[in-house]
């Protein structure tokens, strides 16, 4: 099986390959590749994992999914769910990732922080689905908002997955969904995972975001740690 940096290097040549939307502006002040994913930060045995939708600032230049404002809500909040007490130090915060897996729908940030295309986020399906299916050992995934959720509607069964987001109870409740991955020799993965979607954690969310700490708590009290 190719190792997990094998995978990097294809998305990387697949960013080359052709061009699309990236936020060339932010990469070129952190002194990175556009082109180079960040595709993950945590740890790939894991039982549980973090997606978001994409890349933001903060992301870019630290290099790690879920780093910035939005993500350090989530590390805090699972920090004080293992350890039933506040992060103190940044060392403390970090050390989360040895516990859970982070990462986005596109190892990417779009201009002007809006949402890829549908065409994008295809584009780079595979190399996510390879993530999550042949090298993340894990089965629960919290979702962070909307576009992170729906990025799952090809696994579950015809309008399963919009449907289930039309519920009221849909941040209290799970829904579980085959993925499926083709490795490089064409053979085919499955992994069954249960989607515990949540809001986004955006300032910008007014609607929930003061509210994410609790229904994060909420989520994580579902796990044994």
């Amino acid at each position: 099986m190719p190792d997990i940096e094998t995978l990097i290097v294809q998305i990387h040549l697949e960013a080359k390959r052709k061009l699309f939307p990236i936020d060339t502006t932010v990469y070129k002040a952190a002194n990175k590749d556009p082109t180079q994913p960040i595709l993950y930060a945590g740890n790939l045995k894991s039982k549980i994992c973090f997606l978001g939708r994409d890349l933001g600032r903060d992301e870019v230049h630290m290099g790690e999914p879920l780093i910035g404002a939005a993500g350090t809500l989530v590390r805090r909040g699972f920090y004080s769910a293992m350890h039933h007490q506040q992060a103190k130090t940044q060392q403390e915060l970090q050390s989360v990732c040895a516990r859970v897996l982070l990462t986005n729908t596109v190892p990417y940030k779009p201009p002007g922080n809006k949402a890829y295309m549908t065409e994008v986020k295809n584009r780079f399906r595979p190399f996510i689905e390879t993530l999550l299916v042949i090298h993340w050992q894990g089965n629960q995934i919290i979702t962070l908002g909307t576009e992170a959720f729906k990025w799952f509607i090809p696994y579950g069964d015809k309008g399963e997955v919009n449907e289930f987001f039309q519920r009221s109870d849909r941040y209290e409740n799970k829904l579980p969904v085959t993925l499926r991955a083709t490795d490089t020799l064409g053979m085919q993965h499955r992994r069954q995972v249960t989607l515990l979607p949540l809001p986004h954690p955006s300032p910008l969310n007014q609607k929930y975001y003061a509210k994410f700490p609790q229904m994060l708590q909420k989520r994580l009290n579902e796990f044994d740690f």
